[in-house]
């Protein structure tokens, strides 16, 4: 007999990767029915960007089908929506920092690429550039020069191709060098995230500012964050840093999400050969002693920097970096899930301040 019982049996052959269990006992089967044979129901995810959804939709359509007395199968594909986490950003459902212990290891342009590959990935997403002393997010993005507005005392986020950006480098001219005290660069964090208007977003990448200094210490002593993931090259030199950084998020009650392998290796143009100019091994140490996994292994490539330049990241176009960069976001995804549902990110510590006050940098009204 075609009943509820029988389907739901069918549909807890479906084992989540993530979480181990099957996706009827961790609910994510909603709205089943059973009318003349035709079967409908919904599969809730945590967030739409999950990569094995496809493959969850077509498990369920060869599960039911199978079934006795069933003549078609419906599956709605369906995700948690921002509104029903809850963090210290309203609207926003995970925030996820992007860290580095030095700069020039492409810090920035793992974040611009990871925000990019989300979207894609079917998720809403905004990028605060909070290196403030080198906000080059606005090029990278191809918004250079496009000026930052507010509406009410809030700050009204940049569209860039389809990111909701935030960067201090939106705010001021091109010539002009943040010289910031440390109470400034925490009122920074403080307003340019909670008086901004988000909307809903699925994920928020923070694009730190290398080292250990005080815009890293705001952003993660105000910001309940998902978790972080470190970026590094394979040189001995750059992972004492990467060490640094891994330190930092432990003294602070930070997720580590995992690592970024950069400029891991160059495929050769003329052979095809992959080139390690940094060495190798490095990075693959550094996980196992901390437990965390190298989510990504990004390689040396002309059309990252090129893509970088002219406001096109390499995650839009095609080939292995982009595959890379998608890689990446896949393996965010999935590690933002499980390290969540271990430890949850605390209660958020940033003020919200006045209804209305304006942000304490004198960004243009919008018109």
């Amino acid at each position: 007999m075609l009943d509820t019982a029988t389907v739901l049996k069918a549909l807890s052959r479906i084992i989540d990767p993530d979480f181990k269990k099957d996706i009827v006992e961790l609910g994510f089967v909603r709205d089943l029915k059973i009318e003349d044979g035709v079967v409908s129901f919904t599969i809730r995810l945590t967030t739409p960007a999950c990569p094995v959804k496809d493959q969850f939709k077509r498990q369920a359509e060869e599960l039911v089908g199978a079934l006795p007395g069933v003549k078609e199968v419906r599956v709605t594909m369906d995700a948690a929506q921002p509104t029903d986490v809850t963090t210290g950003i309203p609207g926003v459902a995970h925030i996820i920092a992007v860290i580095a212990g030095k700069g020039g290891v492409g810090k920035s342009t793992t974040a611009v690429n990871l925000a990019v590959a989300l979207m894609q990935a079917g998720a809403k997403v905004g990028l605060f550039d909070a290196d403030a002393f080198g906000p080059n997010t606005p090029r990278m993005l191809g918004v250079r020069g496009v000026p930052l507005r507010t509406s009410g005392g809030r700050i009204i986020p940049i569209d860039a191709q389809g990111i909701k950006l935030v960067s201090i480098g939106s705010a001021i001219p091109e010539d002009q060098p943040v010289v910031w005290r440390g109470s400034l660069q925490h009122g920074f964090v403080r307003d340019f995230t909670q008086k901004t208007d988000w909307g809903e977003l699925d994920y928020l990448v923070v694009d730190m500012p290398p080292g250990t200094g005080d815009i890293p210490l705001s952003v993660m002593q105000l910001l309940p964050l998902s978790g972080a993931l470190v970026v590094g090259t394979p040189q001995e030199v750059a992972l004492e840093d990467v060490r640094r950084g891994v330190s930092m998020l432990q003294k602070l009650d930070v997720n580590l999400l995992g690592f970024v392998e950069n400029m891991s290796y160059l495929i050769c143009p003329h052979c095809g050969e992959e080139i390690d100019i940094f060495g190798k091994g490095g990075m693959d140490r550094f996980a196992e002693v901390f437990g965390a996994p190298i989510l990504a292994r990004i390689p040396m490539d002309v059309n990252i920097r090129k893509g970088s330049d002219a406001g096109l990241p390499a995650a839009f176009q095609e080939g292995p970096v982009a595959d890379a960069y998608r890689e990446l976001a896949a393996a965010v995804v999935q590690r933002v899930a499980v390290v969540e549902k271990e430890n949850p990110p605390r209660a958020a510590g940033v003020p919200q301040g006045k209804a209305g006050a304006q942000p304490f940098l004198n960004v243009p009204k919008k018109n």
